[in-house]
Formats: structure tokens, sequence, C-alpha cells
């Protein structure tokens, strides 16, 4: 790979991905509304992802096309605006003849299997978000078997990392304790749930793109197996240093009340199922494949606390 493209650069994954491709000799266009820059050779390129000549463009001369973007948080907005993305960015990876990297979640899973999340677990989603990346997904591995383009999947789960940017983990529990506050969880504190240490995904996704036998595959990414509940989460980090904060759980109908005026918790509701039942997230395909474990939760919250 001598050149990518990062299509939402300036989220949590784009910038580790920024970096880890810098380190390793690639040149970088970074594309967002407003990019920065992550290394001091980067290419910026304001655009939106929504207009297809802006990513058509964008993707001139690159080998590999990031998509990593993050819209608004409002299922009406992902309906409309998801399939033009994929749409645009799989004309482009068409028109310049470059590979696609697509960093997505879990949501498409069927709610009924998430106790065991692998790459093989059935796409069956009952939300609508859900139903809107499993279209996207379908539109992707069209294009792959019609061998119009080659293409890697990276998915993850729900995020953690130092500062992060709109994390569940990190803007209710890990920054209200660093500011004095008693962490809040949602619907249920003591169900296991796995986190992704937002390092090890941008670190993970680079390399599978840079790995020839990788590609054309669903790949989960690293995450810690210990499969912590944020009750257990709360104990660890109350530790570093010795504290006492007390977890507030929110029950559902205190979130379906709250919805009423809080937008994003009215959001989050249609995912609960994600939240009330053990979600756990198997990435042993790319342990046994890389031969890397993914930073041990315990390690990746100090270094929250830390930031």
């Amino acid at each position: 790979m001598k050149k990518a493209l990062i299509l939402g650069a300036n989220g949590n994954i784009g910038q580790i991905i920024a970096k880890e491709l810098a380190d390793k000799g690639v040149g970088i266009k970074l594309f967002s509304r407003n990019p920065k820059k992550v290394n001091p050779n980067d290419e910026l390129i304001s655009g939106n992802l929504l207009h297809a000549d802006d990513v058509l463009q964008a993707a001139e001369g690159v080998d590999v096309v990031f998509l990593v973007a993050g819209i608004q948080y409002d299922k009406k907005v992902w309906e409309k605006e998801w399939p033009i993305i994929m749409e645009n960015t799989l004309e482009a990876c068409k028109a310049q003849q470059a590979k696609l990297v697509f960093f997505d979640n879990m949501y498409a899973c069927d709610p009924t299997k998430i106790g065991n999340l692998t790459e093989r677990t059935a796409l069956n989603p009952e939300s609508t978000k859900g139903k809107v990346r499993l279209h996207i997904l379908k539109m992707l591995w069209r294009e792959v078997e019609e061998k119009s383009l080659e293409a890697i999947v990276a998915r993850a789960p729900d995020f953690y990392g130092p500062n992060a940017k709109n994390s569940l983990l990190h803007e209710l529990v890990i920054s209200r304790m660093k500011s004095g506050k008693n962490p809040q969880w949602l619907f249920n504190a003591k169900s296991k749930h796995s986190f992704i240490y937002i390092p090890d995904a941008g670190k993970a996704t680079v390399e599978l793109a840079l790995s020839p036998n990788t590609w054309n595959q669903t790949w989960n990414l690293p995450t810690d197996q210990a499969y912590f509940s944020v009750e257990e989460i709360t104990h660890i980090l109350n530790t570093h240093p010795k504290k006492d904060f007390k977890l507030e759980v929110l029950p559902s109908w205190a979130i379906s009340l709250l919805g009423l005026f809080i937008q994003p918790l009215r959001e989050v509701k249609e995912l609960s199922y994600q939240l009330e039942e053990d979600y756990c997230f198997d990435s042993s395909k790319f342990e046994k494949a890389f031969g890397w474990k993914a930073t041990p939760m315990e390690d990746g919250l100090k270094k929250c606390l830390e930031a």
C-alpha cells in the first residue's frame, strides 16, 4: 500500500489508523468536512460523504480506502444517509481500482446471539439501525461477489480509550469518575459487556489492510475476552487510585421517560438488548491469524484515567 484515503478522518478510529499508516510509510489523505492533520505530511481534503463527486475526487490515486465515518446517531438519518455514503464509497473505489476497508459494528447481528459474537454469527437484526447496517453490508458484498472490488469488513463492539469521543463507557463512567462524579449506566450493570480499546482497533484494522490474506472476509477486531460487567469496570476504576464512587443505573422505565426529552436516550432504546443481556465479542480468529491479543481491560482503563 502506497497511499490510503481515510473517510471520516477526525474520529477516534480514523486518527489511530492515520498514525499507524504513517509509521509504516504509507501516504495519507484525510477526508471530512473539516479535516485536521494527524501527521505532518497528511493531505487534507474537505468534502461531504453525501456528495459522490467529493468522494470520487478524494479517492484519486489511492490504493486503499478506509470508511470509518460516523454520522448523527438518529435512525432516520441512518436510513437516509448510510446507503448514499456506501454507494458513493463503492463507486469511488471501483473507479479508482482501490480496495475498501469498512469499519463496522455489531448492530446487524441477531440479537438472540449476542452472548457469543463471532464472524459466523447470523445477521438478522430487529432494530432500525441494525437493518440499515445489514443493507449497506449487502451492498458491499454484492460488489465483492461480482468481483468489482476487494474489501474487508472490520467489526468492533462498543469502544473506549483515552479521551474517547462518543463512547458510552467514557462519557457515562470514565469521564464522570475523573471529574469526581458517580458513574452512570443504562438498563443493567451486571451483564457482561465487551469493549474494544481504541488503539487496538486502529492498529488491527491497519494490520488487516496490509496483509495479503485478509481480503474479502469479515474480521472481529481484537477485544479483551475477559468480558467484564460495568459494575466490575467501576470497581477496577475505583482502585486507580482508591476511590469509592457508587454506580448509578438508570432502569428501562426511567430511560423511556427521559427519552421524551433527551434524543440520544430515545435512540438507544431499540438497542437496549446489547446492554440488558451478556454481550460477548469473540476475536479469536484475529488472534490466531496475527499472534497478538487485545490490551487487557485493566491496563486500558488505567491509561484512560491517566490521560
